[in-house]
Parts: structure tokens; sequence; C-alpha cells
């Protein structure tokens, strides 16, 4: 080997040692940058020049010129990514869907003393004593103050929750907003990322970082799987469905619902749509929802995953009510999965039957032909008496006149007959948020009356209204077969509410302690350690200086070499 080629690897060397050192550095630099990933150096021989080739020799004669600095690569364990990102995905699934039930909690009040079971127990106490002594104006009034309190906290209670489905149903149309935005960002990253590597000799390590950062961001939102092609572009699946290819970003839209105000989400190429005259889309989304809600959730299936999914599954699709639970096939598949939807509709089940009950006990005993516990209402421009109730619906009248029959008929609140699932269309139905107290009664309580034409008390009256909460009728929904009344039927409800947020919150701790597990496990691989970097340092350190003398030394030979001949 000539000298001047021993100078050659000499300066690989050096050029080698130099790029590792700065390639430690950058480790160093971000020891504790989020999403890094550590660099390692890949060194290699240099191509070698052949001297002769000699047919009998084990080899040919070769001249090696040096180290190359071939490749600085990125350390990551690509099976631990994808633990990762799915057990991420399922632990923020079930952290969302435990704060839905905390926030459940919290509206019922159970935890913080202002109860919505004190206002049914306060009325319960003023029926009791209406049955000790019926006529009595003090116990009257109170009756219908107590109706009127407890109605009002029942409202309270349920409109809770249709604002919390509100505000998830913001969080559903901010979540879509960010998925696109990763998903256009991730597009451009694998633009920039092919240019970068397109020569072979470059790799865009931090431009993969960023991208890596975001498919950890995304595979905590929904459930995602996703593949490297040779050129370096990652192409994405989400729920199932291209999301992020080669050539473009599949956007998905938000369709809002005319009458509850929620958000669907879709994919936009699947969904065909009108223009109106303003030039505004108007989107079908039947067969393009990116969430299937009535998939049975399981880890096994893989359908608990993703913060998303759990917002839409615990917002649901609508308000229910006490309809809902009527179907047992409609309550499974459109309810029960739904912790507000299952929530407003076992409440309202309890809010309908105390009204629907005293009511009805009421409505018993009138007589509209002597006016006893009547109310006067004008029919035709002539006064007669109806039935009265406690609790009248907003939107709708309660009982019709029949003039053929000169009859007050109780107005049925939908045809059972062609009853298929809930209702939504809820004017006509006593649920919690279509009901007031009687203003007549609010402004002259003594019209409950309970004083017989005869001028006998109606003791038989008021115990029977008292009885009613004692009454074994409820069942919390159609998979609970046993009957309560309605003082265990809510302890059940608050007992279920308290069951199903400790099995979340176990579950949350578990899944928690996975990601931690497979964060921990990850971060040995991809993350930088400063003692290995140090020792690195000071392993490319001394590769330097050696490189640095090696070449002093052929430097020495060459001068010595050349004042021998010029002497």
């Amino acid at each position: 080997m000539s000298l001047m080629s021993n100078l050659f690897v000499g300066q690989s060397g050096l050029q080698t040692s130099q790029n590792a050192l700065n390639t430690t550095a950058h480790n160093m630099s971000n020891l504790d940058t989020t999403g890094y990933t550590r660099q390692q150096v890949m060194q290699g021989d240099m191509h070698y020049n052949t001297v002769s080739k000699n047919p009998a020799a084990i080899s040919y004669k070769q001249i090696g010129q040096g180290v190359v600095y071939s490749k600085v690569r990125q350390v990551r364990d690509v099976f631990l990514d994808q633990a990762y990102r799915r057990e991420s995905g399922r632990s923020a699934y079930y952290t969302t869907s435990y704060e839905t039930m905390s926030q459940v909690e919290t509206i019922l009040g159970e935890m913080h003393g202002a109860t919505f079971n004190t206002s049914m127990d306060n009325i319960q106490r003023a029926i009791d004593e209406l049955a000790k002594t019926p006529t009595d104006s003090v116990v009257q009034g109170l009756v219908i103050q107590r109706a009127a309190a407890f109605l009002e906290s029942a409202q309270g209670v349920y409109q809770g929750l249709c604002d919390y489905q509100n505000n998830l149903n913001v969080q559903i149309k901010t979540d879509v907003e960010k998925m696109n935005e990763y998903g256009k960002q991730l597009f451009a990253l694998n633009e920039r990322i092919v240019r970068v590597e397109a020569g072979g000799r470059e790799t865009a390590n931090d431009l993969r970082d960023a991208r890596n950062q975001i498919l950890d961001e995304l595979g905590a939102m929904a459930r995602i799987s996703y593949k490297e092609d040779s050129f370096g572009n990652v192409t994405v699946q989400l729920e199932g469905h291209d999301f992020v290819s080669r050539n473009m970003v599949f956007e998905m839209g938000v369709e809002q619902d005319n009458i509850t105000g929620f958000y669907t989400p879709f994919w936009k190429m699947d969904a065909s749509f009108t223009v109106d005259g303003n030039g505004n889309k108007h989107y079908n989304t039947e067969g393009a929802e990116v969430y299937n809600l009535r998939q049975t959730i399981s880890s096994a299936s893989n359908t608990d995953i993703g913060s998303t999914k759990a917002k839409l599954l615990a917002r649901g699709t609508k308000r229910a009510n006490y309809t809902d639970l009527l179907d047992e096939n409609a309550y499974d598949k459109d309810i029960s999965q739904s912790i507000i939807m299952n929530m407003q509709a076992e409440f309202d089940q309890l809010i309908h039957a105390v009204t629907t009950k005293i009511n009805g006990i009421l409505a018993k005993a009138a007589d509209p032909k002597t006016g006893y516990m009547c109310e006067k209402v004008m029919v035709n421009g002539e006064e007669t008496y109806q039935p009265i109730q406690l609790f009248q619906k907003k939107a709708s009248d309660g009982y019709t006149y029949n003039t053929n029959t000169e009859q007050w008929e109780y107005n049925e609140e939908f045809d059972k007959s062609k009853f298929k699932g809930g209702i939504t269309d809820t004017e006509n139905l006593y649920t919690t948020m279509n009901m007031i107290v009687n203003p007549a009664l609010l402004k002259e309580p003594t019209k409950l009356g309970l004083l017989r034409p005869d001028g006998k008390e109606d003791f038989a009256t008021a115990a029977e209204l008292a009885k009613a909460f004692q009454t074994e009728e409820l069942n919390l929904n159609p998979n609970v077969k046993m009957k309560t009344n309605y003082a265990d039927y809510y302890s059940d409800l608050v007992s279920q509410v308290g069951n199903t947020g400790s099995v979340l919150y176990k579950i949350c701790q578990t899944q928690s302690d996975t990601v931690e597990a497979t964060s921990y496990a990850r971060e040995e691989v991809m993350g930088v350690s400063s003692d290995e970097e140090m020792t690195n340092m000071v392993k490319f350190q001394n590769a330097y200086n050696a490189a640095s003398r090696y070449i002093n030394v052929v430097n020495e030979m060459l001068a010595h070499l050349l004042n021998s001949l010029a002497g």
C-alpha cells in the first residue's frame, strides 16, 4: 500500500469519527425531547482496490481504503411500537368511559350531598302525611311543593346528562378535525422523507420521529394499522378504512343531526351528497360511517380502542327516554352500550312511573259529574269538569273531551300496536323534560281536594297514593328481571353507576400498567441513555485521536522520505 493511500485511510477515520461524535452529541442534546428516537452510527468498509487476481490463490489481492460513515439509523422495535399504540388506544377508551361514569355520578349528586334521592324522599314523606290528614290544607300545600321540587330536581339531573352529551358532542367534532390534521401532517411528512432518502445516502431521522409521534397520538384516538413501503411512505388505516395512502388523505367529515345536533363522523369519499341553492353540501352518511357503534365491545376483537369511539358510545345517538326500555331488542342494539343514553332511559323511566302513577290514582278517584278531584275547564264555550292531574305534559293535553259520550278520555301516550323501539317525538309522552306541575294546584293547593261530596275525607285515595311508592313494579332495564319499588329502583340505579364506575376504574388501572410497561420496554430500545452516550463519546473521541496520530505518523514518514531523496 502506498503512503498516499495510508493518508486516505487516516482521513476517512477522522471524518467518520467526527460524524459519529456529532451523532452522539445530537442524542445527548435530545435526551429529554418527547418522541425522540436514539440514533446509532453504522460504519462499514470503503470499496477495496484490487491489486492482482491469481486463480490459484484463495482470494484476490486487495487494498482497503478505510472506513465509511455508511448510515445513521433509528433504534426502534416495530412490534413494541404496534403494541404501545394498540394498548394506549385501549387505555384511552376505558379512561374516557370512566371519566364519563364519574361525571354521571357528579350529576346525580350522590357523592356530594345534593342528591336527587332527597327530593324523592321528601315527596314520599309528604304523601305519607297526606294519608293521615287528607284534607289538611297545609299538608296539601306541602305535597304540591314537594312535587314541584321533585320534578325540578329530576329535570336538573336529566338536563345535566343532556349537557354532558353536548359537551361530548363538541369534543367528537374537535377529535375528527384533529385526526384529519394528523392525516395531512403524515402525508406531508411522507413526501419530505421520500425526497430526503431518495438518494440512499441520508436518513430523515428527525422527520421520522415527528411521524412516529403523530402515530402515537393517532393511536390513542382511534384503532389504526399502518405499514411502511420500500420508499419510506407510511400508509395508515383508521377503523379498518384507508386514511393515509401514498397518493392522498381520505378525510373524515361530521354530519350534524337536525334534531339532536349530534355529529356523526363519516368518510367523505364514501358518502353521496346533494348541493343546495347556496352551494352547501348535504351528505347522506348511511354506509359511510367511520364507527360501527353496534359492535360488541371486547378486547378480543379489538373493538375497545380509541378515545373518540368511547365518546361516541358514551354520548349515544339521541336523547333517550323510558320508551327505549320497552323493546328489549332495540335496547340491546342501540342503548345498552351508551353510558349516558342508558342512564337517561332508566332515570326517565323512574320519573315517568312516579308521575303517571300519581296521576292515575287521582284520575281513578275523579268524578267529572260531581266535580270531585276535578278542575273546571271550558269546552265549546261551556264550563265542565276535567279529572285533575298533579303532573301535566307541556306540549299536549292529558285528556280529551268526547262530545258524543260527554266523557273525558285519557290520551294514550303512543300507539302500542305500532311501537318499534324508542320514541323521539316526546310531546305526547310523560317524560322528565315534557312535564310541569299543574299551575292551578301550584296557585291553589286545596284544589287537590280529597274531601268527598258527602263531606267525608277520602282516606282510601290518600292511602293508595302512599302505597304507590312501595309497589314493586319496575325493572331497571330489560336485562334485569327483578321488579323493585321506586326507592329501591333508584338505589339500584345508583349502585349500577357505582359498580360500573368501579369496574371501569380497575380496567383503567390495569390498562395503565400495561401501557406503562410497554412504554418502558420501548424506551429501553429507543430512549437515549446518557451513560451509554458518554461511553460512545469517549470511544469515538479516542478513535478520532488515533486517526489523527496515524496521519501524523504517515506525514512524518513522507517528509522523511522526501528529505532523504532530496539529499
